[in-house]
């Protein structure tokens, strides 16, 4: 075993040279792929599939060349039909390896979203740092980074908040029922149309929504550009806090929900009494004094046996 093996040194050698070689060689063709759709936007994800896949090619071609220095008698067919027997097992054993592989493929080839997007999803939100072909990290607002294997974004919703240039954002502002819905609608326009970052086309909107229990509620739409959570942030501050104040400077009443609880004692004799006790209908004066509850039902009761019929 000693002399075999000192004998195999200089194929062992020769053969790690020549993966090396080939490991070199796969990084710098990935490189090439990737500097060839770096400058294209559209072209990007493609570039970074190809470069993967062109790596491990050439990987995979430099390890059977360097076992076949060091082994002569090895046969890449021979580990090509065992790796054919084994795939059943080997599928069974790394299914949700190759089914998040497989998803991260058809994730970088279809371009759902793209690196720098701001996705949501279910509970995470956040920019897109690195799409690989297992996962795909994304940096939370908060300075968090989750990884998110690609088969469930793959097959789940996500939503894709920078997917075009531009963003409608909305609030509902709430006024009285005395104020004048057309004098709110025409401070906020004005107030908007005055504003720096919003868009004049597509044109700020004022819409009635809702008769609440205690405000008529308005709400008030506009687009910005760009639409990154930074931007959506800062322009909600300003709307909120410029609209706020010009309503309030031209006498418009913003109400705060209000509730009216009465109260009343079931043994007083003034009970059921419309002309003494108001429960939500109105006051009238030839209404006749209700009887007390316990004697109505005695005189019920009384009322039914004059008729024969039964207690």
């Amino acid at each position: 075993m000693a002399n075999y093996t000192i004998r195999l040194l200089p194929s062992l050698a020769v053969g790690i040279v020549v993966f090396i070689i080939f490991w070199i060689i796969a990084r710098l063709v990935r490189n090439f792929v990737r500097k060839l759709a770096r400058n294209r936007k559209d072209a990007r994800n493609v570039g970074l599939v190809f470069g993967r896949l062109a790596q491990g090619a050439i990987v995979i071609l430099g390890l059977l060349i360097a076992l076949t220095v060091v082994f002569p008698s090895f046969q890449p067919a021979d580990l090509l039909a065992t790796l054919g027997i084994g795939g059943v097992a080997i599928g069974f054993a790394f299914r949700d390896v190759l089914q998040n592989f497989l998803a991260g493929i058809l994730i970088l080839l279809t371009e759902p979203f793209e690196l720098d997007d701001q996705i949501v999803f279910k509970d995470y939100e956040g920019t897109v740092e690195r799409i690989q072909t297992r996962a795909t990290t994304i940096r939370t607002y908060d300075g968090r980074r989750v990884v998110i294997p690609n088969a469930e974004l793959f097959t789940n919703s996500v939503t894709v908040n920078t997917a075009y240039e531009k963003r409608r954002l909305q609030y509902d502002f709430g006024i009285g029922y005395g104020d004048s819905i057309s004098k709110a609608k025409e401070v906020i326009l004005e107030t908007l149309r005055r504003e720096d970052g919003i868009l004049k086309d597509p044109a700020p909107e004022v819409l009635v929504v809702d008769l609440a229990a205690s405000t008529i509620n308005l709400r008030v739409r506009w687009w910005i550009d760009p639409p990154r959570r930074a931007d959506v942030m800062a322009s909600m501050d300003q709307i909120l806090e410029v609209v706020c104040v010009e309503l309030v400077k031209a006498g418009i009443d913003l109400p705060f929900p209000t509730q009216q609880i009465l109260f009343h004692d079931q043994t007083e004799e003034t009970d059921g009494d419309r002309t003494r006790q108001r429960e939500g209908w109105p006051a009238q004066q030839d209404n006749p004094k209700a009887m007390p509850l316990s004697r109505a039902m005695l005189y019920l009761a009384k009322s039914q046996n004059d008729q024969g019929e039964p207690e």
